[in-house]
């Protein structure tokens, strides 16, 4: 076994894809609610825009990743995240 191959890549490609699916449904769907809750009730005083923001930076790295690797799970997911997460980071900007 070379020094990066690991115990999963003996595991059927469209399982690999399947996995990444599963992670890219719920890593999405954490954030449905919170932006749904600020859309909703314009209230972000709860809110770290510090902490936002550097997630949204790493949500667009994350796209721009997948995007570099041709990974659907990927883009698909940060694709929405990005839109979640920048949203409640402009009403966290735009509402204090």
């Amino acid at each position: 076994m070379t020094p990066f191959m690991t115990p999963f890549m003996s595991i059927p490609a469209f399982m690999i894809e399947i996995i990444g699916m599963l992670a890219a449904i719920l890593g999405t769907i954490c954030w449905l609610p919170q932006a749904l809750k600020t859309i909703l009730t314009k209230d972000t005083s709860g809110l770290s825009l510090w902490t936002n923001s550097l997630l949204f930076m790493a949500v667009i790295l994350w796209l721009t990743y997948g995007l570099a690797i041709g990974s659907w799970p990927l883009i698909l997911g940060n694709i929405v995240n990005t839109m979640l997460v920048g949203t409640i980071v402009m009403l966290k900007i735009r509402h204090g």
